[in-house]
């Protein structure tokens, strides 16, 4: 079962979908404000399910024994890549004292956030789809 993975995923999509928002408020700061506290705990989440991100992702794609298994080796190193690149953005933005709704907006618009993004999409749709046509076989 992918269950660590997906789970992993689902915090980083949680935290995007939140940026989204508090990048729409137009705040010049994250102090004195919900929306402020939240940012931070958001992003803090988010690092820690980038650290060992690949690693989830090559357990579940061998776990689910999915072949031919190069390719997964590859995309598993392509997401590597993209965690670290998006991990540098992130911890230089909660390195900074205050955290605009612009810088976040700024955030969003990374590349490396959006390219692991995408990854994350496209390999949790396999993996998810991969698992229910396996419950779908057993059951038959």
């Amino acid at each position: 079962m992918a269950i660590d993975f997906l789970e992993r995923c689902d915090v980083i999509e949680e935290c995007y979908e939140f940026l989204l928002g508090y990048a729409a408020q137009g705040l010049p700061t994250d102090d004195g404000s919900p929306a402020g506290r939240e940012v931070r705990i958001q992003l803090q989440n988010v690092r820690e399910a980038l650290i060992g991100l690949e690693g989830s992702c090559r357990q579940a794609t061998t776990a689910q024994q999915l072949e031919p298994a190069p390719p997964y080796d590859a995309f598993c190193s392509m997401l590597d890549r993209d965690v670290r690149d998006s991990l540098a953005a992130i911890e230089l933005v909660l390195a900074q004292p205050a955290l605009s709704s612009q810088l976040i907006d700024n955030l969003n618009a990374s590349s490396h956030l959006r390219a692991l993004l995408t990854d994350l999409f496209l390999v949790g749709e396999i993996l998810r789809t991969r698992e229910k046509v396996a419950v779908a076989n057993e059951r038959e």
